[in-house]
């Protein structure tokens, strides 16, 4: 049954039942005025013949003005007369007479109505009601009045008793209340007939109403049907100032709204979609272990590269505890989940894992937490990178760069040895032929001896390095030392040293022949990059963690290519040199866990910068 029906049944009914409640209610105070109309004509009749029957009991010797008037059956029969529903009007003598008062109340049945008989005065009594009439009469004469409904011979009767006492009399008067009543009834059945024949007018008036009422809402739900369906583009047309309006103008703004929401919501779904399928596509087919379990360590997921790599299927890892992490690396494994559930983030680190056949390999472990909404810790979600195969070629790397270096240095070595040799053996070819010493091409040889000497020294100090034993020293002190066995040199060179140390003690761990090395490498260095002589400047500072020593000398300095390659064996910018000095420095300031960097510019000079760590 569609809407518009219901509404118009609805609508039907209520006036049905108005209706029927009306033509109700209208009979029901029809009654009830009809009988207060006649219970007030009843008291005024009542009244009238009352006081003229008292006036006819009065005494002969009274006044004119209480003389008797109009004879009470005369005006009983005038009453009948002009009231056609009154049926009887019965006067009764007073109680003293004959004790209708108060004795009569006590009888019952025929007696009671055949002793009120005996005591009627006027009027007549032929409408009994069972025996009660006398009850009424005692009880008008206490209270005034009293009605009693009655029915005789297929008639309506209202009885009204009234009692004087002041006269001492008591009036009875019965009205027929049927012709009235069918008045009234006729009047309802009237309205029925007519409520019936109005009815299909209703129904067409309503069925009006309410395909005026429905049709806004259909539209609205129709355009409710288009929004549930996913089209929004077609607003609603409702020209009204009322209710629905208001309800299609929300309506449109809600569809709008939705429209805007669901292609951001679209857009959204399809972002997702394609960066779940990426990750997907990534989780699937790296070669990285991938696995992620529950704070209990309960594995949740785990991809393909996993399966391989620890040899456990995806049904066998799901949903347990699998013993991955080995005896030896678990108490670093829960350092590092206590450290993620404090909120920190853990860089890659390498560790032990242990396959489902026993074995342990060597892997790069990325551990990251997973967290929910309100930034609870739910899970971790680990990436195992096998580093068997990469730390092996970075072995071999190792040994590949080391034979490289044997390779670099006896090929340096060959050739600065070789040129000393080739002079030498020069000159002693030169005397073998001549058979004569000459004293300057001694000189020479001797010379060239010393060079030799000199590269195979330094050689041998770098390739097999002394035994260290670390000792708490003060830089100041040592640096104080290097200058004073170099200054005579420097005099000769026209060069002053300029010293600036901190006023705290610069104390490291350090060897001290070793760094006094270092320090002389440079200070020679600075040395022979003045050849015209100058200042250079020697600074020692404490600062937070480190020890700071600056040499600063303005010479001729260093090309800006060949400084990334100083270091490098038989890499230098002068002619005598070997480079091997400022390689082998390097390797003391590394062996004391500190850095060394040189910035120059060609004929500015050059600065070597020293950090050493500060012992607290």
């Amino acid at each position: 049954m569609s809407f518009k029906i219901r509404l118009t049944l609805i609508l039907s009914t209520v006036v049905m039942i108005f209706q029927t409640l009306t033509v109700i209610v209208n009979d029901y105070a029809m009654r009830v005025n009809l009988k207060r109309e006649v219970q007030e004509l009843m008291h005024n009749i009542s009244a009238s013949v009352s006081e003229h029957a008292a006036r006819k009991m009065r005494p002969a010797g009274g006044t004119d003005e209480d003389s008797p008037g109009l004879d009470p059956a005369a005006l009983i029969q005038e009453f009948q007369s002009l009231h056609r529903n009154i049926m009887e009007i019965a006067v009764f003598r007073p109680a003293e007479e004959g004790g209708a008062g108060s004795s009569s109340a006590q009888e019952a049945g025929n007696a009671a109505s055949q002793e009120l008989t005996g005591r009627l005065l006027y009027g007549s009594y032929d409408i009994h009601a069972s025996g009660t009439d006398s009850a009424d009469l005692a009880e008008a004469m206490r209270s005034g009045e009293v009605y009693r409904s009655l029915r005789s011979g297929g008639k309506t009767l209202l009885a009204g008793t009234f009692g004087f006492p002041e006269s001492g009399l008591a009036v009875r008067i019965a009205a027929d209340l049927s012709p009235m009543y069918g008045m009234i009834r006729e009047t309802r059945n009237y309205q029925i007939s007519l409520s019936v024949l109005l009815l299909p007018a209703a129904v067409a008036i309503n069925y009006g109403l309410a395909y005026v009422l429905i049709r806004p809402l259909r539209q609205i739900l129709g355009k409710v049907d288009e929004v549930a369906s996913g089209r929004f583009d077609t607003p609603l047309a409702v020209n009204r100032k009322d209710e629905t309006g208001q309800l299609a103008e929300r309506i449109n703004a809600m569809a709008k709204n939705l429209d805007v929401y669901t292609a951001k919501l679209k857009k959204a779904f399809e972002e997702n979609r394609s960066m779940k399928e990426h990750l997907e596509s990534i989780i699937h087919h790296t070669t990285d272990a991938i696995h992620i379990e529950d704070v209990n360590g309960v594995l949740i997921r785990v991809n393909p590269a996993f399966e391989q790599m620890f040899g456990w299927s995806e049904e066998e890892a799901i949903g347990r505890n699998l013993p991955i992490v080995p005896e030896s690396g678990m108490k670093e494994e829960l350092e590092a989940r206590e450290a993620l559930l404090a909120g920190q983030m853990l860089p890659a680190r390498e560790t032990i894992r242990r396959r489902k056949d026993g074995s342990c390999f060597e892997v790069s472990v990325t551990t990251s937490a997973i967290r929910d909404r309100n930034g609870v810790i739910q899970a971790f979600a680990s990436i195992t990178r096998d580093m068997t195969n990469r730390n092996k070629m970075d072995e071999l790397l190792r040994r590949a760069e080391k034979l490289n270096t044997v390779g670099q240095l006896a090929a340096g070595v060959a050739h600065e040895i070789r040129n000393p040799l080739t002079t030498l053996r020069g000159f002693l070819q030169l005397q073998q032929q001549t058979n004569k010493l000459n004293q300057r091409h001694i000189d020479i040889m001797l010379s060239e001896l010393d060079r030799i000497n000199l590269i195979v020294s330094e050689f041998l100090i770098l390739a097999k390095p002394q035994a260290t034993k670390f000792r708490i020293q003060d830089v100041r002190f040592i640096l104080g030392d290097v200058i004073s066995l170099l200054d005579s040199q420097a005099h000769l060179c026209n060069i002053v040293f300029t010293t600036s140390f901190d006023s705290e003690p610069c104390e490291v761990a350090c060897e001290e022949n070793h760094l006094k090395q270092v320090f002389i490498n440079v200070l020679k260095n600075a040395i022979e990059a003045m050849p015209k002589g100058g200042e250079i400047e020697i600074d020692a500072r404490k600062q937070p963690g480190w020890i700071v020593i600056t040499i600063r000398d303005h010479g001729v300095g260093i090309p800006e290519d060949m400084i990334p390659k100083l270091g490098d064996p038989f890499v230098t910018s002068k002619e005598s040199g070997t480079g091997l000095g400022i390689m082998i420095s390097q390797r003391i300031i590394q062996s004391h866990q500190g850095t060394m960097e040189i910035r120059s510019t060609v004929g500015k000079g050059t600065t070597v910068t020293i950090n050493l760590p500060a012992v607290e």
